[in-house]
């Protein structure tokens, strides 16, 4: 998997981990490793996975030293082994090591740990969407790819940046950032709306749209609602929110048969999950929407060894 690169870690992301030793230290600090014999002792720790996966979080590792040096004035190194975001990993192989004092060493553990294995438990679930999807696909002959597994907003507040990083790392693809990146036109924007009205009321909103934005897309909840979406112009993607395999199918067809007039793009989103992903996939939609990948991943397992 090609090397993922991270961002420059927002205001939000900074806060969220000067939060994080701050709620662990609190004022006192590691109360614990004060009773070592000797605090100061230099020492290595590995971290290390007891499961399988894919790696996220080591690209984090700068901004928790930076912050655990602030909060307590001690030094410490994440000295990295080789192994980058977005790598696979086995379990009790090390992913990077942790050097410093033994006190140091001791109360940076969990923090670095908690973020870690919470993204690398995204990225994991977020590659075997992906597999799936691009399994299922090349069953079909139709290239090895498939579609664009994609994700959402339900994200753990204040964790999106993080979130989104670490389906990037798993080979998903991001949605909007916020709703201040896209324009998103959903059922409650349109509540109320005739479909006889959609067509020109959408042809409004988009006008209105600012085109600075990534993309202009639109969710519709039915056929004939996809019928109307398709016939206006400036929408980049249409979500298909709902539909059945047998539904998802058939609005391909009515797309391709449009193609010369349009390239909008089809996503489909709602109830997907690992045991179903494949049947979307054969579909022949351009993209699939999977909120799973981040609000139901299970923290990957990862300690730290001497």
């Amino acid at each position: 998997m090609p090397r993922v690169e991270p961002p420059t870690w927002s205001r939000i992301t900074r806060m969220l981990v000067e939060a994080a030793f701050e709620e662990d230290l609190g004022a006192a600090g590691d109360l614990s490793a004060r009773l070592l014999p000797d605090p100061q002792r230099v020492c290595r720790g590995r971290v290390t996975p007891r499961q399988a996966g894919v790696v996220c979080g080591l690209a984090l590792g700068p901004l928790l030293v930076e912050a655990y040096r602030a909060k307590t004035g001690a030094t410490i190194e994440l000295v990295e082994v080789g192994v980058h975001d977005g790598d696979s990993c086995s379990a009790g192989a090390p992913i990077a090591e942790i050097r410093g004092a033994h006190s140091a060493v001791l109360s940076f553990e969990r923090t670095l740990l908690n973020f870690v294995g919470r993204m690398s438990g995204v990225a994991t679930l977020t590659a075997r969407y992906v597999e799936a999807a691009r399994c299922a696909e090349a069953g079909r002959g139709h290239g090895s790819h498939g579609p664009l597994v994609v994700d959402t907003r339900k994200t753990i507040p204040g964790w999106r940046e993080l979130d989104k990083y670490s389906v990037r790392a798993g080979g998903g693809t991001n949605h909007r950032m916020g709703l201040y990146d896209a324009v998103l036109i959903k059922d409650n924007h349109l509540a109320g709306l005739p479909l006889a009205s959609l067509g020109e009321a959408l042809g409004a909103m988009i006008t209105r749209a600012d085109r600075a934005a990534a993309f202009v897309e639109v969710e519709v909840d039915s056929l004939e609602q996809l019928d109307a979406v398709l016939r206006v112009a400036g929408v980049d993607v249409i979500l298909l929110d709902n539909f059945s395999t047998d539904e998802l199918a058939e609005a391909v067809r009515r797309r391709d048969a449009l193609r010369a007039r349009t390239r909008v793009m089809l996503e489909a989103s709602g109830g997907v999950t690992l045991a179903n992903i494949g049947a979307v996939a054969t579909t022949g939609v351009d993209r699939i929407a999977v909120g799973a990948i981040t609000h139901s991943a299970v923290q990957l397992d990862v300690g730290l060894d001497f």
